[in-house]
């Protein structure tokens, strides 16, 4: 079964609503037997969502508000089939840490064909947070087959080298 987890830098702003919209899309597409994760890359344990984060999503019908944070580490990067960061420095850092997942690591952008990051709203007003949820949305959209795509091929790899281990 394919698994996508969201990194972003604490797992309270971005990453949990990356989370949160890629589980609602497949509610609304009813997709069976696919997860979705997230963590930070500077991550405490067990924080929740930010205020603004969790408003920002309950406004499109989301509730994200049993989130906790964790950090990421060997073992979600290792279950994960697609690992989708919403800066280039989390991807940098990541490669660099986990480097036999690196084929696996990209900005959320990167699925659409976009450059950039997603800028971090953490301190700032509901507003930057409701752009940060709009952006996200729109780059979930943009990129949503490759999404789908890359996780299935590489849940397929996975699947071939668990088998030829046993």
């Amino acid at each position: 079964m394919p698994h996508v987890l969201f990194i972003c830098t604490a797992n309270i702003c971005r990453s949990p609503v990356g989370e949160g919209l890629l589980r609602h899309t497949w509610q609304q597409h009813s997709v069976g037997g696919w997860t979705v994760g997230s963590a930070g890359t500077w991550a405490m344990a067990g924080q929740p969502a930010s205020t603004f984060s969790v408003q920002a999503m309950a406004e499109r019908g989301i509730d994200i508000s049993r989130h906790r944070s964790r950090e990421v580490n060997e073992r979600l990067v290792q279950e994960a089939d697609l690992v989708l960061c919403m800066e280039w420095r989390h991807v940098e850092a990541l490669q660099v840490e986990f480097p036999g997942h690196a084929a696996k690591i990209y900005t959320l952008g990167q699925m659409s064909g976009e450059k950039g990051s997603v800028a971090d709203p953490y301190g700032s007003t509901l507003e930057n947070y409701r752009k940060m949820v709009a952006e996200v949305a729109a780059l979930l959209d943009a990129g949503y087959d490759q999404i789908v795509t890359l996780a299935e091929e590489n849940a397929t790899k996975r699947q071939t080298e668990i088998t030829n281990l046993q």
